[in-house]
């Protein structure tokens, strides 16, 4: 539960940034203005947030000790 999260979280900054370089609004790497990386940017923001509701349902539904 705890590492679908964390990789959750992870997934969603690292697209964030990939959206941003992108896109253009982050410069100073091979990937700046590049569209294909905003795409998959988008992916991993997706993935990511999938992974984290995922977590949170297993967590929710989970009895407490």
């Amino acid at each position: 539960m705890w590492i679908r999260g964390i990789v959750g979280i992870v997934l969603v900054a690292i697209g964030g940034v990939w959206i941003a370089q992108g896109t253009g609004a982050l410069r100073g790497s091979m990937m700046s203005g590049h569209g294909q990386y905003a795409v998959l940017g988008v992916v991993a923001v997706a993935v990511g947030l999938a992974l984290v509701g995922w977590a949170w349902l297993i967590r929710r539904r989970s009895p407490r000790a």
